[in-house]
């Protein structure tokens, strides 16, 4: 089989995992059914061409390993015996519709032709059908992948059946990978800027491969291949709506205004088991809180929690909805025990996905030391994240809507990676909006507790608006009374008003 052969020698080996993977899907789901029992729903698009070629040939190395042969199947030996599914519709690009009748007559394909939805297609279909499976081309990222696995049975009201998606692990890279390497015919959309298409009504080719305008105004566009972010593969498509925000805030520069006339919170989480333990002293979480009080942020808790998806994705849960941002650290890396970024997923019940760009970040950085089949630290939640890059960074951080994952490992990588926040906050992107600063007043005193601790309570009624606190620095030392505000008038006011309710000197200012 050409499909095979044309993998076995190419030296990508990315591609060549992501086949093998399919493959064994393929084989898998042809052991457990038989041939009558399997359908494949063929669109004329990228991804259910490859499938279709996968098909092909994990079906050839099926029946080679059931007659025990260890011969190829030559292509004129071979004839694609699995029911083809092709729901036809008025609004499909002409394109569409000659790529895939062309292909079925190519390969021989027994091709059912359906002019009706999916739904009640597939409803009459299988009345008279034995169809017991379908495979489907759906890859993560695509709207309807969410909850999907490898084998799915058929969702709540839909007639009963198995979907099985064996690409639904490859990215856009790896599919235009798959079709270049292996010279199969596409549809001629993809050359015209064409990068995932839907119907006539709501695709147009992706602007991100425009590269000049001929002299009759007409523009042109690269080949879908060259979509440098395979990410932005859906930029040529209508949106349709906007996702929700999550928080009580949402992240833009719009905001700017409702974000100032409201007190910003923030929390913190630290992932590590060897804090709970007692064996590392966490420095990250103090030194956070100073960078964001400098910026009139209040944090409202620090929380620790151990190196588990469901203990991070709880405290998640719990902060992201609360706060108007929570930043997490540690627990980040290609060990067993860093489960940070698999937890913020669950925690807003996404499923992790591969994605290209952050991966080319990573294999810049660690080169060939990853010895798996794939770098798992390329996986994130699935359409939440937002990469944001600086100069000054070897990897982008992580951004989850209002949770921001932060690789620091020590209060030096930190500092850095704040610089960049900052700087970034700068810009159109707002990721963190800069409050209006917080006002500060500390007095001390050689008062006991005892002496103060009424006084201070009837100031705190007084004084709502103001954080006032009191601490010692040590077990002898003095005791140390704060005022934080953002109003300095009231701060000034609410340090006077302490001091009028002891005598003249119990009470002095201190930086």
């Amino acid at each position: 089989m050409e499909i095979e052969e044309a993998i076995r020698e190419c030296d990508d080996r990315r591609l060549k995992t992501k086949y093998k993977n399919a493959i064994y899907v393929i084989q898998r789901a042809l052991a457990l059914y038989s041939i009558e029992e399997v359908a494949f729903s063929f669109n004329g698009g990228k991804d259910s061409t490859v499938l279709l070629h996968l098909l092909r040939a994990g079906y050839a190395l099926h029946k080679r390993e059931q007659s025990h042969s260890n011969g190829d199947l030559t292509d004129r030996e071979f004839t694609f015996p699995i029911r083809t599914i092709y729901f036809e519709s008025p609004s499909a690009f002409p394109e569409i519709n000659s790529f895939t009748y062309e292909t079925s007559s190519t390969y021989h394909m027994q091709m059912d032709i359906i002019r009706q939805d999916f739904k009640s297609g597939l409803e009459a279909l299988l009345r008279t059908q034995p169809i017991r499976v379908i495979f489907l081309g759906v890859r993560i990222g695509d709207p309807t992948a969410v909850g999907q696995e490898q084998f799915s049975p058929s969702s709540p009201g839909w007639p009963p059946f198995m979907r099985v998606n064996p690409i639904l692990d490859w990215s856009y890279r790896d599919v235009w990978a798959f079709l270049l390497t292996c010279k199969v015919h596409y549809c001629s959309l993809y050359d015209q800027g064409y990068t995932s298409i839907g119907s006539i009504h709501d695709t147009v080719p992706n602007a991100l491969l425009c590269i000049s305008k001929s002299a009759n105004s007409k523009e042109n566009f690269q080949p879908a291949y060259l979509l440098p972010d395979g990410r932005l593969e859906r930029a040529g498509r209508a949106k349709k709506f906007s996702p929700p925000v999550c928080g009580r805030v949402s992240n833009d520069l719009e905001n700017v205004n409702l974000r100032q006339n409201h007190m910003l919170t923030a929390s913190v989480i630290a992932v590590g088991d060897e804090i709970l333990f007692g064996t590392v002293e966490d420095q990250l979480g103090p030194s956070l809180c100073r960078k964001l009080h400098s910026i009139g942020w209040v944090v409202s808790q620090i929380a620790v929690v151990r190196n588990d998806i469901d203990s991070v994705a709880e405290e998640v849960e719990r902060q992201k909805s609360t706060k108007d941002m929570v930043f997490i650290y540690g627990g980040v890396g290609p060990l067993q025990s860093d489960v940070t970024v698999a937890g913020v997923a669950k925690a807003f019940g996404v499923r992790l996905a591969p994605d290209e760009e952050f991966e080319e970040y990573l294999r810049h950085l660690i080169g060939d030391k990853c010895t798996g089949d794939r770098n798992e630290m390329a996986q994130l939640p699935e359409g939440i994240t937002e990469l944001l890059h600086h100069e000054m960074l070897p990897v982008p951080l992580i951004k989850c809507l209002n949770v921001i994952v932060l690789t620091a490992t020590n209060v030096t990588e930190l500092d850095r990676q704040w610089d960049c926040l900052i700087e970034l906050s700068r810009c159109s992107s707002g990721v963190l909006v800069q409050a209006e600063s917080f006002v500060s007043k500390h007095l001390t005193t050689t008062l006991s507790d005892l002496e103060t601790t009424q006084p201070l309570s009837k100031l705190c009624l007084e004084f709502p608006d103001l954080y006032i606190g009191c601490y010692r620095k040590s077990r002898s030392g003095h005791l140390v009374i704060s005022f934080e505000g953002k109003d300095r008038a009231r701060v000034e006011a609410a340090a006077e008003s302490l001091c009028k309710k002891f005598k003249p000197g119990a009470f002095s200012e201190i930086d």
